[in-house]
């Protein structure tokens, strides 16, 4: 049974490691659709945001500069977007489809103009990345029976970004469920005539739900390339932008049951190098290609089981013309 339980706590402190970019990027996704703005585009955000991480991180030594460039590059997008969609009140699905193509596309021109390693950059050693920040006494109490190990596996030794992120879920709930900001972006989705009724601009409340997507997939993609990860490969997010928005309509836009569905998938990616070659009756031995595409299949299956019964903000996705 203790065996068990140290192999449970190790696969959800992989998974937490892993369901870091799908969280961050859901919360994002959740300030802008609960605005009403459609964001497609977080994959494109988070893709733009590693390879910017990794490629200002590599020419400046530094990840925390390497954040703030990510952070930027991500917002940029996200500003783009936004002028697209709601200044000039251009097809929202469109204009996030374009910025993931123009991101695909244009982090790895300027990966070869910058390094030539065929859209990659160079790997970045250790003292570049986010280290892992051990707790307190973790080490002294990994032999205690049961908190040890949740203490030592669980909770201890995950780097800056991955608790910024379990942060940033009590963080969004408390902004939009108990502000008068999150009360206000959530009116402006639903019933953006009566926000603009009450004196409140439109236009400058969906650009600042959109510009915070931008903030949290800027550091989703930093956590990607110079944490998670040493240095940005080619189409390194790998759809999961897709899968945070997938978790995002599983949860109904609320931060707790998105932040569950963003852990059940961290889960299956953790559990797939564990699960291969296991045999099962009447199965046999599963195969690791099986295992690995399981997030992707539980995205479609949720989005088909799931989309017709969650109920989306009211103007999600209707460019707002205020009346004259």
């Amino acid at each position: 049974m203790a065996e068990i339980w140290v192999d449970a706590m190790q696969i959800m402190a992989s998974a937490l490691r892993l369901a870091t970019p799908l969280i961050l990027c859901a919360m994002a996704g959740m300030f802008s659709e609960r605005a009403g703005v459609v964001d497609i585009g977080l994959e494109g955000k988070l893709l733009m945001g590693a390879f910017a991480a990794a490629a200002a991180t590599s020419l400046s030594g530094s990840p925390w500069a390497g954040l703030a460039v990510a952070i930027a590059a991500s917002m940029s997008l996200a500003l783009v977007h936004a002028f697209a969609t709601v200044t000039h009140r251009g097809d929202q699905i469109v204009s996030g489809v374009a910025i993931n193509i123009l991101a695909s596309g244009l982090t790895v021109v300027i990966g070869i103009a910058l390094f030539a390693q065929g859209g990659q950059t160079p790997p970045l050693p250790r003292a570049e990345r986010f280290a892992p920040i051990d707790w307190p006494f973790a080490e002294a109490l990994a032999g205690v029976p049961w908190f040890g190990p949740f203490y030592e596996r669980l909770l201890s030794g995950h780097n800056l970004l991955v608790y910024a992120a379990l942060l940033c879920v009590p963080l969004a709930a408390f902004v939009m469920f108990r502000t008068s900001f999150g009360l206000r972006l959530r009116a402006v989705g639903e019933a953006p005539e009566a926000v603009d009724s009450a004196g409140y601009s439109v236009t400058w409340l969906r650009y600042r739900a959109v510009l915070i997507a931008g903030l949290l997939c800027g550091i989703a993609g930093a956590y990607l390339s110079t944490a998670h990860g040493g240095g940005f490969v080619r189409e390194m997010s790998a759809g999961q932008g897709y899968i945070a928005l997938a978790a995002l309509i599983f949860g109904k836009w609320r931060p707790w049951p998105t932040f569950f569905a963003c852990l059940l998938f961290g889960v299956l990616q953790a559990s797939a190098s564990r699960l291969s070659g296991m045999s099962l009756p009447l199965v046999g031995q599963i195969p690791v290609e099986a295992i690995l595409i399981a997030p992707y299949v539980l995205t479609v299956i949720l989005l088909a089981g799931f989309f017709g019964r969650a109920i989306p903000p009211r103007a999600l996705g209707v460019p707002y013309v205020k009346e004259r």
